[in-house]
């Protein structure tokens, strides 16, 4: 997939929750797998857009996100895919991919919850990279993660010496071929 990061993952919006401590609304995205979540702290205009988005209601006049849609759509681009991108100091960075009809890609520095909110109008894919992910995600699926950490503990716990001298073994046998 032309201009596509391979450390990337995409996620889809799992809803918006509020923090009990702040009352301020969050994002929460998840995996396709639904193991991580990774929850953003946005403002409430974008969480008002969020919702109205996914819960499919209609309003008069275009709101800004779908002013945004409007204008990359009437300049010749589409909205590709939105990537959340780097972190720094609790500070989320996400970036628009617009793509025209010769797959000329711009790229558009964006909060990331504009860049979901605008996403989530056009179908469009959002992408979290891999250090993102790692730095900011709460795992979703515990028992899964248990029973992994256990099959690891099964699999150490069931290692010989002997498989150690094996292995040592075959590589220097494969080193010995080069």
């Amino acid at each position: 997939m032309k201009g596509y990061n391979l450390t990337m993952i995409e996620m889809k919006v799992m809803g918006i929750a509020l923090d009990t401590r702040t009352g301020s609304p969050i994002v929460v995205l998840h995996d396709k797998d639904n193991r991580k979540a990774l929850p953003i702290w946005i403002g409430s205009a974008e969480a008002s857009a969020i919702i109205r988005k996914i819960e499919n209601l209609t309003v008069s006049r275009p709101m800004t996100h779908d002013l945004i849609i409007n204008l990359i759509e009437k300049t010749g681009y589409t909205l590709d895919r939105v990537e959340i991108n780097d972190v720094e100091k609790e500070t989320y960075f996400a970036t628009l991919f617009l793509k025209d009809e010769n797959d000329n890609f711009v790229e558009i520095d964006s909060r990331p919850s504009d860049a979901i909110a605008v996403a989530i109008r056009v179908d469009a894919p959002i992408f979290v990279t891999a250090n993102v992910l790692s730095s900011g995600s709460v795992s979703t699926d515990t028992a899964k993660d248990e029973e992994e950490a256990q099959e690891f503990k099964n699999f150490i716990q069931s290692i010989k010496p002997s498989d150690f001298a094996k292995l040592m073994k075959d590589n220097e046998h494969h080193e010995s071929d080069q």
